[in-house]
């Protein structure tokens, strides 16, 4: 019994077979449509692994909303080489809510050399065609989001000469934490001394003729560091014209979650707007020589998101390129071979058509020439 259920059960589906099986003795081949064939299965191969690449291509989904996170910290990492010995110069923070950050052990001021070395130059020039790109093309932001802590393109090589000179400039570099409200990041003359009635740096100390903020920001960044970003200023290079020189950078920080596949952490944003200008008293150009960065954050949080294609979504687009393939070549192979034979028909009944007026012609005439006359009696 259950072996004649089963002879049923596959008779039915036998039965319900939607796909025609057409006899081989019925099929007509031909020349044309085995090149048809040939051209839809090349065209089908370079679709299907065009729409594979595109299956293991991802993209960056941004995402915006407002940031209520106000008692957290924020790291500033910093990394400024300035033109004056380290004894000469101060960095702090002090920020809107009066509070000034010195910056203790956190930074490290190293004597160093200001000019750099072949290797080293060459990776700045690097450094600063990325940048310059990156004005140009927003999508390469999103490639470096990609390769996110896959290389450290932002480190600066260490010198491979052995100079011999006494360093004349200073390397700031360190980390810095700060409160999450507006403020200004500055290095000046003279170290930075904490005052009950304000801020105040040993500016007194240090003879005007050493002044000099010639400087280079080889990393500037806020949030967690992340070795392969490259930020706004990073590769940023200013030589001092004069020893009273004030440059001054606006920052607008935007805080960004970075959600990929190789990376989840927290992360920040910012724009910047340059200017500088020659401290000159008697033509009304007043304030203080040295590098001030003066930040705002912005209230909006960004969250960048790195999808991917689902394979159900590959599968179906897949399907979709075969199935439209066989029909758009079939409808034009029968639109093809329709044209052709109108125009052949018409030509071959037109042939045919003057051969057998000929024909007609040429019969009665000789019908006419061979008949012969009846004998007259």
């Amino acid at each position: 019994m259950r072996r004649q259920s089963r002879k049923a059960a596959l008779s039915l589906v036998k039965e319900l077979d939607a796909f025609p099986k057409v006899p081989e003795s019925y099929v007509e081949t031909s020349a044309t449509r085995g090149t048809v064939s040939l051209l839809a299965f090349s065209v089908m191969a370079l679709l299907t692994v065009m729409e594979f690449l595109v299956y293991r291509n991802t993209w960056m989904r941004y995402e915006y909303e407002v940031d209520k996170d106000f008692t957290s910290k924020l790291r500033l990492n910093i990394d400024i080489t300035v033109a004056m010995r380290c004894q000469y110069v101060g960095a702090d923070v002090l920020d809107l809510a009066e509070t000034m950050v010195i910056s203790s052990d956190k930074l490290v001021y190293e004597p160093v050399i200001f000019d750099l070395s072949p290797q080293q130059r060459q990776w700045q020039r690097m450094l600063q065609q990325i940048q310059s790109r990156l004005q140009e093309e927003l999508s390469l932001q999103d490639l470096l989001f990609k390769s996110a802590m896959r290389n450290t393109v932002t480190a600066l090589p260490p010198r491979e000469d052995s100079n011999s000179q006494p360093p004349s400039a200073c390397r700031i570099h360190g980390y810095l934490d700060i409160n999450k409200v507006a403020g200004n990041f500055h290095i000046t003359v003279g170290k930075a001394i904490p005052h009950p009635r304000g801020h105040a740096h040993l500016a007194a100390l240090v003879s005007h003729d050493s002044y000099n903020f010639s400087h280079r920001i080889d990393h500037l960044s806020f949030g967690e560091l992340l070795p392969g970003i490259i930020n706004p200023l990073d590769g940023t290079e200013k030589i001092a014209s004069d020893s009273n020189q004030m440059y001054q950078y606006f920052l607008t920080i935007v805080p960004t979650k970075l959600n990929t596949r190789r990376i989840l952490c927290d992360t920040h944003q910012f724009s910047v707007t340059e200017r500088e200008r020659v401290i000159n008293h008697a033509t009304g150009s007043h304030g203080v020589s040295g590098i001030f960065m003066k930040y705002d954050i912005s209230s909006l949080m960004v969250t960048v998101t790195e999808d991917h294609m689902p394979w159900w979504k590959f599968l179906v687009r897949l399907c979709g390129i075969v199935g439209g393939i066989f029909t758009t070549m079939g409808m034009i192979h029968g639109l093809a071979e329709f044209f052709v034979d109108l125009v052949c028909c018409r030509f071959k009944l037109g042939v045919y058509g003057r051969h057998e007026a000929d024909h007609v012609n040429g019969v009665s005439h000789n019908h006419c020439a061979v008949t012969p006359t009846p004998d007259v009696l």
